[in-house]
């Protein structure tokens, strides 16, 4: 049976509803990342912790998101390697979610992800990727490998639009 192509999998996704999560015989990046992190309510969490965002009720409040939902994709995150958990409190035992090195590197998908809705979902965006040294507007976009002009998410800040 021959391979299909990775827009012929997500094609079949959309229109039966499923995606297989085995990938037997299937070479695609997209689909094996969708099965991490393409749920709604953990991209959202993963768009908070790089708002500031690391602690579970500012999770709650944010997103508004049930707490037991809340509780699933933090603990997948963490089993993804893309949060970790670290303990700031002993009494009551409380934790705070930070992004992995693995989690940081997803900025430069939900830039992209942003930056499409931006462009087609939304009239007036309500934020604006910056470079923090110059406060220049930044957009993902492809570049050579090897560029000595990518930045990094230390090198970026996502701010309301009109902020100075």
């Amino acid at each position: 049976m021959a391979q299909e192509s990775c827009f012929t999998q997500l094609l079949r996704a959309i229109l039966f509803g499923v995606l297989k999560s085995d990938y037997e015989g299937q070479i695609c990046s997209v689909a094996r990342a969708l099965e991490i992190v393409g749920e709604r309510w953990t991209l959202l969490i993963i768009r908070d912790a790089f708002l500031g965002l690391r602690r579970f009720e500012e999770f709650q409040a944010s997103l508004g998101i049930a707490r037991n939902v809340l509780t699933q994709r933090l603990n997948n995150l963490v089993e993804q390697g893309i949060f970790k958990r670290v303990r700031y409190s002993e009494r009551p035992e409380r934790y705070e979610y930070r992004l992995t090195r693995k989690g940081r590197d997803l900025n430069i998908a939900l830039s992209a992800l942003r930056q499409w809705g931006d462009q087609h979902a939304d009239k007036k965006p309500p934020r604006v990727l910056r470079r923090k040294c110059d406060k220049k507007s930044v957009i993902a976009a492809l570049v050579p490998a090897g560029s000595k002009d990518i930045l990094g998410a230390a090198d970026v800040e996502l701010v309301e639009r009109g902020a100075a």
